[in-house]
């Protein structure tokens, strides 16, 4: 959904309240959940799609970051990583009232496997110097922790006790005519036991907001656009494994040089006595120092010359591309009386000395201007 507007996916206008923006999310994660179109990638799809755009709009400082600047704004905002279902359920299990929501409003229950921490996602920017050589990236961001004072119970034991509806269970039983049908106790959440006394830390969620650095590793000849996983940096769980942190890496313009793949090209001026008689000149590298290029006799402007491996590595593989130089020949704006005399004097031997592609596009001048043939060659 790259050049998805996030209100064009919810289907609201710019102006929409939070209550229009959650109403919205929530028909849609009911239309579109993969348990309700079994074998439909378009329908799992529009359920990330809606997940994604939900976490931004839901979210009144990444709202405004967004409205502001587009998804370009958004960039240090960690979010999570939608890459399953099991993800969504896990991030917006409150705002559907619970883990078993879903498993509820489709008549069956899953079974209970331990759940993966959620994943987030954050952007970098780096030079195109960090792309020669490689870098790290120290990443700021808040995340979510478990309670160190309630161990994530979201309280502490004596402040505890089993659900009454389930007896400890965590499912409670209903018949429908002739079925029996067991569903996520709607009053513990399927854990059981309900909270008398919240823990003062964390006022009962188990989980406390923190402030994290996170070294990302950065590898040469990555490209723009790139995403990394940093393994076991994101959100914990509390019977699974923590998450992922998932970090986009955008290349910036440079000022010299363009990038196309391991190519670089560049462009620099060479005087017009140097392009005809030819020469050396000194041109920039990507690697902060300068090279010597060598300027072939007769060369054109918009010539382009290669400079082998000074370009950039590919991610993963050894050696370098190629630089490559196009050439723009300066005319000079001042010119001495010296330098005026040899240009007349050039001028003058020009005029008796064309060349054979000059004699061409005169008699094609003289032809079109004085309606005369061209002479025969």
């Amino acid at each position: 959904m790259a050049d998805r507007d996030y209100y064009e996916v919810l289907g609201v206008q710019q102006d929409a309240s939070q209550a229009d923006i959650k109403k919205a999310y929530r028909g849609m994660a009911l239309r579109y959940h993969p348990d309700r179109n079994p074998g439909d990638p378009g329908a799992a799809e529009r359920f990330k799609e809606a997940a994604e755009a939900y976490e931004v709009l839901g979210n009144e400082e990444a709202r405004r970051r967004y409205d502001l600047y587009g998804k370009a704004g958004l960039q240090g905002v960690p979010l999570h990583e939608f890459s399953s279902v099991d993800d969504i359920l896990n991030v917006f299990s409150d705002f559907f009232g619970g883990a078993g929501f879903f498993d509820d409003f489709f008549g069956r229950t899953r079974a209970r496997q331990p759940t993966r921490g959620r994943n987030l996602r954050v952007s970098v920017e780096i030079g195109l110097r960090d792309v020669l050589t490689g870098t790290q990236r120290t990443i700021a961001l808040t995340r979510s922790e478990i309670c160190e004072s309630c161990a994530g119970r979201g309280a502490p034991e004596e402040g505890m006790r089993t659900c009454s509806q389930c007896r400890g269970h965590g499912e409670v039983e209903s018949r429908q005519a002739f079925f029996r049908m067991r569903t996520t106790c709607p009053r513990c959440g399927g854990r059981g036991t309900v909270i008398t006394a919240p823990c003062g830390a964390c006022g009962g969620s188990g989980r406390r907001q923190q402030q994290v650095q996170v070294v990302v590793s950065i590898p040469a000849g990555i490209e723009s656009g790139t995403r990394l996983r940093v393994r076991a940096e994101g959100e914990p769980s509390s019977d699974g494994p923590r998450g992922d942190l998932f970090c986009d890496v955008f290349v910036s313009e440079d000022a010299v040089f363009a990038r196309n793949g391991t190519e670089l090209l560049c462009e620099v001026p060479v005087s017009y006595p140097t392009a005809a008689l030819g020469g050396s000149i000194e041109v920039p590298s990507v690697d902060g120092e300068s090279c010597e290029l060598v300027v072939p006799r007769g060369t054109q402007s918009g010539d382009v010359l290669r400079m082998r491996r000074l370009g950039l590595p590919a991610m993963g593989r050894g050696g370098r591309g190629d630089m490559l130089v196009r050439v723009i020949v300066e005319t000079p704006q001042r010119l001495t009386r010296r330098q005026e005399e040899l240009l007349r004097e050039l001028a003058e031997i020009e005029d008796v000395n064309v060349s054979e592609r000059r004699k061409t596009f005169l008699a094609k001048l003289k032809s079109y201007i004085y309606g005369q043939p061209e002479e025969p060659e």
